[in-house]
């Protein structure tokens, strides 16, 4: 069987970038995507896959990468993982550009990037068998909503919605639509831009919780979720670090039976 080929958006660092080295480790062929080229570089000399430099809030750039995979072969699944949060005010004091922002790479960049790789899945289908995935990394944001959230909220529970409604619209094709909401994962970047830079302010989220996920307990989660028998649909995967509870409701310290 030809080898199977994955694009993976937000692939510079993080979530994205384990997802990369995860898919190669089983053999994929791989296109890594992200608006920072060097870090890109760095991620195809460690592991061979192919990379891409686009920003996908840009409907060109997301037009440059479809002509580039149609180019170069068949695709047989897409990670939409670029995302972001960007601040922890309220929905009074919270700034419109922060939202627009948060909407434009966690909802239309999705729906950009869906909508122009959808065809190449297809063709993948027609080539080689089998079945195409559109996996999502959502939020569990996107399911309970928490005090500061605002934009993340919004942004999240309609990434959930549009995975929600496209897999109504896809259903009869052999195409699966997963995605995964992930809780509180401690990434090297996550924190730093949803509190601008603020180093401090980023480790505090995560201080004294015992083991928070890891970007490769998510890469983990997608490439399973992706590798199963082609009959097997998984719709939704909700992960969490047994530490968390709720978005708010997180245990700190040791954890241990009650007496």
């Amino acid at each position: 069987m030809a080898t199977k080929r994955v694009v993976v958006t937000g692939a510079s660092s993080g979530i994205g970038a384990a997802t990369v080295r995860r898919f190669r480790e089983q053999g994929w062929a791989v296109v890594g995507v992200a608006r920072r080229a060097d870090r890109l570089a760095e991620l195809k000399a460690e592991t061979g896959a192919d990379v891409f430099t686009a920003d996908l809030t840009r409907q060109a750039d997301v037009d440059a990468l479809r002509d580039y995979l149609a180019e170069s072969g068949p695709v047989h699944a897409l990670v939409n993982n670029a995302g972001g949060a960007m601040g922890l005010d309220s929905v009074e004091d919270s700034r419109t550009e922060d939202w627009a922002w948060m909407f434009e790479i966690n909802v239309l960049a999705v729906k950009r990037v869906t909508s122009a790789l959808l065809p190449l899945l297809r063709d993948g289908i027609r080539m080689d068998g089998g079945c195409a995935d559109i996996v999502t990394v959502t939020s569990i944001a996107g399911h309970v909503a928490y005090l500061g959230g605002g934009g993340y909220n919004a942004a999240k529970f309609a990434a959930h919605a549009l995975m929600e409604v496209l897999r109504l619209e896809l259903n009869g094709e052999p195409i699966r639509v997963i995605e995964v909401a992930p809780g509180m994962v401690q990434t090297e970047e996550f924190g730093l831009v949803r509190f601008r830079g603020d180093a401090e302010k980023a480790a505090a989220a995560y201080a004294n919780v015992p083991n928070p996920l890891t970007a490769e307990d998510i890469a983990e989660t997608i490439v399973s979720s992706v590798e199963r028998p082609a009959h097997v649909n998984l719709d939704l995967i909700v992960i969490k670090p047994v530490a968390q509870a709720a978005p708010t409701r997180i245990a700190r310290g040791p954890l241990t039976p009650k007496d």
